[in-house]
């Protein structure tokens, strides 16, 4: 199969399902709606708001994603024994320090001259 071909197929898919997604959710807060189980209001606000995670156009939907990942590499790295870059950083930091305190105090127990 041609590699082209695939890539539009598949996109083709993708805009698809996006669309019957739409199309479902649409139809679900309208009966909501009719209902009264949801302020038409509210109803336009939740298509908006997942059509927009959809495309990912949701910066705090992304945000909340970057932080769970960012806790499941921790939590992943912790079980593993292995430190993350920033703890390595704030290590040798440390050192840094350390070591200029040992040369300040070496060079204040030698005599001058």
């Amino acid at each position: 199969m041609d590699r082209d071909n695939l890539l539009q197929q598949l996109l083709l898919r993708g805009l698809g399902t996006s669309s019957l997604v739409a199309e479902r959710l649409r139809s679900v807060t309208q009966d909501w709606v009719s209902s009264g189980q949801l302020d038409p209001a509210q109803a336009t606000t939740l298509v908006d708001d997942v059509m927009r995670a959809l495309r990912g156009d949701n910066p705090e939907l992304e945000k909340q994603a970057g932080r769970q990942m960012e806790r499941n590499i921790d939590h992943f790295l912790q079980d593993v024994g292995l430190a993350r870059q920033k703890e390595i950083d704030e290590l040798r930091g440390r050192i840094d320090r350390l070591e200029q305190q040992l040369r300040a105090r070496r060079e204040s127990e030698t005599p001058v001259g």
